[in-house]
């Protein structure tokens, strides 16, 4: 009897790509079935990776290009441009200019990283001749609600004085108006798509900056500052911009509290200030994969991701892998870099079991230079764990 198994991960950040991820869980699985029919489908939620994928999936190209890191320091850079019929389509990754790796650690302070080089990025899709472009987000080490992003699109953020705001999320409390005159015209004449967690708003209690804030570095008191300067843009932004980018269906987004708005530290918010519409990530990254029928076909299926946790049944790759499998009634299990506070939730999606890559206690430094090797032998445990189970498993009847 030929094992088909479906191998859908996500990619572990600042380490393996999904496609690497899938390739050293796939090493584990032949270690044990040699046999095995493996479909490999590894998977990007807007963030690391993105524009890679979507490329290679769409007969496309990356384009390298320099433009402003998330501390103001040039880096290399890449935008996609597809094939395909339709108006030419670009995909800009904000994790390849804005992104977390991006920031050394000593420097990872939220209220001062810019999301400017995303702009810079849409102008240079735009350049190429792009009339549709897609922006995924994920992996941001930004809290800026995408005003960096406009004032590189040709937008002034001034402050009561009228002086240019500085960059970066701490700033935004200081702001009083926004001049979208020099915005570049051609955003009004293309399609922008924003792959964003609708779970994610940018203000409130489960506002971007309360929940991911300490992750990129913010202290208490500076996650208050930014909570608070995300409310001031997006009371400014809909006063002087959201007027003027009123969908055609005449219903203005909510800039604080509609699903998306916090995408990449609220760069969802300021980029539907422009017209870009909001759209859950997997409606938009997913197409064209044929992933429900792939995961129907499976006996079984195995996802992945860096870190297991409350977090993950909020719109991650595993929790929507394992919904997907779970309606076709394909069992699921979870390999994952850590298993943190919350992960036992990912039971509910349809995750039939869970567990850690990790062989013993050590670094981050080591645990990330490994993770292929521990990916793959950790998924040889768990086939031999399950062969041995099925073994078993007449007698107990």
């Amino acid at each position: 009897m030929t094992h088909r198994i479906a191998i859908a991960p996500s990619g572990f950040k600042e380490s393996l790509s999904a496609a690497r991820v899938a390739e050293a869980i796939a090493v584990g699985v032949r270690r044990v079935i040699p046999d095995a029919e493996l479909d490999l489908i590894p998977l990007v939620d807007g963030g690391e990776g993105t524009a890679e994928a979507l490329a290679l999936a769409g007969g496309g190209r990356l384009v390298p290009c320099t433009a402003t890191g998330p501390v103001g320091e040039p880096v290399a850079s890449h935008f996609a441009l597809l094939g395909g019929p339709g108006p030419l389509t670009a995909v800009v990754e904000m994790a390849a200019v804005a992104g977390l790796a991006l920031v050394p650690p000593g420097l990872r302070h939220p209220g001062a990283t810019t999301t400017y080089g995303v702009g810079e990025l849409i102008r240079a899709a735009l350049d190429s001749g792009a009339r549709r472009i897609l922006i995924g987000c994920g992996d941001s080490g930004t809290s800026d609600g995408g005003a960096g992003a406009l004032q590189a699109l040709g937008a002034r953020l001034a402050d009561r004085h009228g002086r240019e705001l500085r960059r970066g999320g701490g700033a935004l409390h200081e702001l009083e108006r926004i001049d979208a005159s020099g915005l570049d015209p051609r955003l009004a004449r293309t399609e922008l798509l924003v792959a964003c967690n609708p779970y994610n708003v940018l203000c409130g209690k489960r506002g971007v900056a309360r929940v991911f804030g300490p992750q990129k570095g913010a202290t208490p008191a500076e996650v208050e500052l930014l909570s608070a300067g995300l409310e001031r843009l997006a009371e400014v932004l809909t006063r002087d911009l959201a007027p003027a980018f009123t969908p055609a269906t005449g219903a203005p987004v909510d800039l604080r509290t509609a699903p998306g708005t916090g995408a990449s530290g609220g760069l969802g918010a300021g980029l539907a200030a422009v017209g870009a519409r909001l759209r859950p990530r997997y409606d938009v990254l997913l197409d064209g994969l044929d992933l429900d029928a792939r995961l129907a076909r499976a006996d079984f299926v195995i996802t992945a991701e860096g870190a297991l946790d409350s977090q993950t049944v909020r719109g991650k790759i595993p929790a929507e892998v394992a919904r997907r499998a779970h309606a076709c009634g394909v069992p699921v299990l979870v390999l994952a870099g850590t298993i943190g506070p919350g992960a036992q939730d990912v039971r509910a999606v349809g995750v039939d079991a869970y567990s850690s890559i990790l062989p013993a206690p050590m670094t981050l430094v080591e645990a990330i230079g490994r993770s292929g090797e521990f990916l793959a032998d950790a998924t040889e445990r768990a086939m031999r764990i399950m062969a041995l189970g099925t073994r078993l498993a007449p007698l107990a009847a």
